[in-house]
């Protein structure tokens, strides 16, 4: 009988089991000491086996079939703590079908159809509990890990949004009395929080948006217009930080189409990346012209340039340029994915010894002057590619 077989070499299949394991093409990693899985499903299915063969199928077999259900569950959870992945679950369960056909085979020990039958049920249900224990045990794990995270982030947004706060409420206090003007040093202290509020802003808004999946809304922007909105803020972080800031002249009639709200949030990121970095006394530039059919803004800072090998890792998310200065180190990430979702590329270069030069190149609306009324461009179809380029301005 199958039940005695098995009661009499189930140390022989246990140890079986555990030398199949390392001889896979790729074991998984973790202990593979358990408390639950081979051992214990063995001599449960031994009760069960033996149930059938005395034709107790009503509540002890139901009972065993419970048993064998609630360690498998055990064992799924198990091999997920010890860091196994779910494809060991299987094969646990698959090793234990095999070192049985193996050494009956070397036995000649016959095994009956109905044997078999109960023994596939067994595993069968075994596997399905385990894998399904695993899948809602990893699920459960995940959800908590994200929750620690954003629970983290969250908590650090709300601490930079309370500190600037209480500067600014403190600076206006002061300046509400009178004894202090606001061109003063307080005035600035008021400035520098105000500014800081909005970008800490800018930034969850951006970051909220595509870490949920953004949904762009894009629309026609005048580039020049889309410059001075934003020039009156980053003006203002220039100078408490003791910069000069400077928007070279924009063509009147560049323009794209483009999310604005994600779009101002990245060139926001990038300027304040740019007057982190750059040296005191420094100069920031941003600039914006046509290449073709395509628009280009530059943000050009004077960091001093990148060491070697830094220049591909800048944009990657949550990287920072200096371990020795504080900040998340999400600004760049975010700029980069806020500008890709509005179908444009963001890239880096480096001027070694001076700074570096941020690119964003977005598609760049047809204009009066690149059509004519028939459709042609000034150098031909407008289909073919080929209208003019117009330089950057210096």
């Amino acid at each position: 009988m199958l039940h005695e077989f098995l009661a009499e070499n189930r140390a022989e299949l246990e140890r079986r089991c555990m030398a199949k394991g390392p001889q896979r093409p790729a074991p998984t990693r973790g202990s593979s000491d358990t408390q639950f899985g081979v051992p214990l499903f063995i001599g449960q299915v031994i009760d069960t086996l033996r149930d059938d063969q005395a034709a107790c199928v009503g509540a002890k077999s139901a009972e065993h079939a419970n048993d064998i259900g609630n360690t498998a569950k055990q064992h799924g959870t198990e091999l997920l703590r010890n860091g196994f992945s779910v494809d060991e679950v299987v094969h646990n369960y698959g090793d234990l079908c095999q070192a049985i056909t193996e050494l009956a085979l070397e036995r000649k020990m016959p095994i009956s159809v109905a044997e078999f039958h109960t023994f596939n049920r067994c595993l069968d249900g075994a596997i399905a509990d385990a894998v399904t224990e695993f899948g809602r045990m990893r699920d459960l794990a995940v959800f908590d890990e994200s929750t620690r995270s954003t629970n983290a982030h969250l908590g650090t947004l709300a601490q930079e949004l309370q500190n600037l706060l209480q500067s600014a409420t403190f600076a206006f206090q002061a300046m509400e009395t009178g004894n202090v003007g606001v061109h003063g040093a307080t005035g600035a202290v008021l400035a520098r929080s105000l500014a800081g509020l909005a970008q800490l802003i800018d930034r969850a808004f951006a970051e909220t948006r595509l870490t949920s999946g953004p949904q762009t809304h894009p629309e026609w922007i005048s580039v020049g217009e889309l410059l001075d909105e934003i020039r009156i803020s980053a003006a203002v972080e220039a100078t408490a930080k003791g910069l000069s800031f400077t928007v070279s002249e924009v063509e009147d009639d560049l323009a794209i189409t483009a999310d604005r709200q994600m779009l101002s949030a990245a060139i926001a990121g990038l300027l304040r990346n740019a007057f982190k970095f750059t040296r005191t006394s420094g100069h920031v530039l941003v600039q914006a012209y046509s290449v073709g059919e395509r628009m280009v803004m530059e943000i050009q800072d004077e960091c001093g340039g990148l060491a070697p090998g830094k220049l591909d890792e800048l944009l990657q998310p949550f990287r920072q340029r200096s371990t020795d200065r504080p900040g998340p180190g999400r600004g760049l990430s975010i700029s980069r994915r806020g500008i890709e979702a509005s179908g444009g590329q963001l890239s880096v270069r480096n001027l070694p010894g001076t700074g570096c030069i941020f690119s964003i190149d977005l598609p760049r609306q047809p204009t009066a002057s690149d059509v004519d009324p028939v459709g042609f461009s000034v150098n031909g179809p407008q289909t073919s590619g080929t209208s003019s380029t117009r330089a950057p301005k210096s």
